[in-house]
């Protein structure tokens, strides 16, 4: 086995150690979320922390590692007698972010089962890592089912599985901690939620820190054990500390002083819900302890709500996490008192619910230091050579959309749009498997081997089982497609005023996406050529960084936007043939510069009906004279068309059937 990297050689990540420190002194704080860029030691802080942690005492035998000092009266494999318990090393379970349902709760034992006729529960992850750790990397990856499982079995504290005709509940406590790289998306807010402290790490700027990384990094690759000698007794120290915290942790004093510094915090920070509150009182009783005190101080509390509250006061993905200190300090310095609370403050004043400090935007702001070029009037086209560009416009306010689908079932990445046969989601049928057997339809095979059983010489218990005799279930749930927004930039728009709306709308569009679990590119069009502004990415907060600082101005060329989006497709149908497309197309139907541009640009939409890809035009004219052209783009596309207004979700209850409906007029067509 390969000795871990030392927790006390990592260099700096101070913030990450003491995150991980506080779980380990005080388990119910509730994990950490450590984000970060890539190589930032996130990895190898949080492998390293399981040697730190005290050995667990469990009943010897045991899968699912009862406490002998008081054993889950419904464990499995109990009934246990207390006491007569064994030490051994506290685990920490690794989740890959590609595991199955049944890896990681468990499942009947198909062998025993047909076999033997025995029905016998094989535990799962969730059993392995029950008074450890569970550590996810790359956790924003994970797939939804195991983030519904994750999230029913931090709640509950334990793990339920009822399938199969096998009904089994055990306990399922653990330090959840998981990694990620903002870059590559976003988590679920539920899944947010549910982290107790979050930590944002990044690699050091400064020379001399960046040195001893590497010198430390080289020494540990050359000789693992010995590196790991040279700081044992660090380790040692650390860990004695830790045990000592945890007996200081029940005598430690939170007094109604901090108390109401905490209500405060999270009142003027704008949390939701009551978990914030919680999870900051735990935090600043453990770092009480961790520093050998019985009292709760004010830094304690201020500690805490830069740990527990920065990734809960999000409200979309686009917002950067964070607190202002400022406001922070403010807050605490106006609750601050005794225990006995004196005169209550001003429900009103700085720590109240509405504090003045920083909201989160209302989407990604242009960079209005964009020097403006020469541009055109507002009533012409604007020419090639004096084409003056605008600076960047804000983005509108983001508003709730209606979901758009792909129609038809495809079979991609798992996600929460499109209807796709899945892995998992409901089961619909069984079939014979085509290659390597993942799923069995337990009931469709015993059915298939049930009239063979006298002919096959059938004497014991257990069912006599031929290849023949399998049966693959089928699945329906959804998938997650790529969603390629293709947008006018040209003085078309700009002209108008329009782009605040339009990148309103975008905006609304992406956390859509980011919701349901979408990849996203973008492609713009312009002047006289259309660019790639953000190659396809799990990354929408990537998308909508880019389309903040969007400038506008210059020719309509539609028909290079088109093309180019065309080509973003193709290439990705190479790298990922299994995720359907959904093209939205942001324009007001112009199409200007080049030779007959309206009939390259038809073309060039006939390209898209043809490969049979689905399409959205947000027709973006406006004005009481309108010439009806992205209607006629989205009959050349095969899609459908819905103007900015009717984008709203409480505008267009019909739209996704007008698309799919479009799409199989479309196909039956062509």
């Amino acid at each position: 086995m390969t000795t871990p990297f030392p927790f006390t050689a990592v260099v700096g990540q101070d913030d990450l150690r003491l995150a991980l420190l506080l779980n380990a002194v005080s388990p119910a704080v509730g994990g950490v979320l450590v984000r970060g860029e890539k190589g930032t030691a996130k990895s190898t802080a949080v492998r390293a922390l399981s040697a730190l942690l005290p050995a667990v005492a469990v009943v010897p035998g045991c899968r699912f590692s009862c406490d002998p000092a008081a054993p889950d009266p419904a464990c499995p494999d109990g009934p246990h007698e207390p006491g007569g318990g064994a030490d051994r090393p506290a685990r920490m379970v690794e989740l890959p972010v590609g595991a199955s349902e049944d890896r990681l709760v468990g499942a009947l034992d198909i062998e025993r089962a047909l076999a033997e006729g025995v029905k016998a529960f094989e535990p799962g992850l969730l059993a392995d890592a029950h008074r450890g750790i569970l550590y996810v990397d790359e956790v924003n990856l994970l797939h939804d089912h195991l983030v519904d499982l994750l999230l029913d079995a931090a709640a509950m504290g334990a793990s339920y599985v009822e399938r199969e005709g096998v009904s089994v509940r055990h306990a399922a406590r653990f330090l959840l901690v998981g990694t990620m790289n903002p870059e590559e998306g976003e988590l679920r807010p539920q899944l947010l939620d549910r982290f107790g402290l979050t930590v944002e790490v990044a690699a050091s700027r400064e020379p001399e820190q960046r040195v001893e990384v590497v010198r430390r990094r080289l020494a540990y690759d050359d000789d693992p054990d010995g590196f790991a000698a040279r700081w044992a007794e660090e380790e040692a120290a650390v860990r004695q500390r830790i045990v000592a915290a945890r007996r200081l942790l029940p005598g430690v004093r939170l007094g109604d002083g901090a108390l109401r510094q905490i209500a405060a915090t999270c009142a003027a920070f704008e949390v939701d819900g009551m978990r914030a509150d919680i999870v900051m009182a735990r935090t600043a009783t453990a770092l009480a302890a961790w520093a050998g005190r019985t009292d709760v101080l004010a830094e304690d509390v201020r500690q805490a709500a830069l740990l527990a509250l920065p990734h809960r006061r999000r409200r979309n993905p686009f917002d950067a996490p964070g607190l202002d200190e400022d406001k922070l300090d403010d807050t605490l310095e106006q609750y601050a008192g005794d225990d006995d609370g004196g005169d209550d403050p001003d429900p009103d004043g700085p720590g109240g619910g509405g504090g003045g400090g920083p909201r989160p935007d209302d989407g990604p702001q242009g960079g209005g230091d964009t020097a403006a070029r020469p541009e055109a009037g507002e009533g012409g086209e604007p020419q090639a050579s004096g084409a003056r560009e605008q600076a960047a416009a804000p983005a509108a306010e983001p508003f709730r959309t209606r979901a758009l689908s792909v129609p038809g079932i495809g079979e991609g990445a798992a996600g929460r749009r499109s209807r796709a046969r899945t892995e998992h989601g409901r089961t619909t049928g069984a079939r014979r498997p085509r290659g390597t057997l993942t799923k069995l339809h337990l009931a469709a095979t015993v059915q298939a081997a049930a009239p063979h059983q006298r002919a096959r010489g059938r004497s014991g218990p257990g069912l006599v089982i031929r290849r023949d005799d399998l049966r693959q279930a089928t699945r329906e749930g959804r998938e997650g497609n790529l969603v390629l927004f293709v947008v006018d930039a040209s003085g078309s728009m700009a002209a108008r005023q329009r782009m605040g709306a339009v990148k309103g709308a975008v905006l609304s569009l992406l956390l859509d996406a980011y919701q349901r679990r979408d990849k996203v590119g973008l492609v713009t069009f312009r002047g006289a050529a259309a660019e790639v502004a953000l190659p396809p990415t799990s990354s929408v907060d990537a998308a909508a960084a880019r389309l903040g600082s969007l400038p506008t101005g210059g020719r309509t060329p539609l028909a290079a936007g088109l093309l180019r989006a065309h080509e973003v497709l193709r290439v990705e149908r190479l790298r990922d043939p299994a995720r359907r497309a959904l093209v939205v197309v942001v324009t007001d139907g112009r199409a200007t510069g080049g030779r007959e541009p309206v009939a390259q640009a038809g073309r060039a939409a006939r390209l898209f009906a043809a490969d049979g890809v689905a399409s959205v035009v947000v027709d973006c004219e406006s004005g009481p004279v309108r010439l009806g052209l992205a209607g006629q783009l989205a009959g050349e596309l095969g899609g459908t068309a819905v103007t900015l207004d009717g984008l709203r979700a409480d505008s267009i209850a019909g739209l996704v059937r007008d698309v799919q409906g479009t799409q199989r007029t479309s196909g039956r067509a062509a």
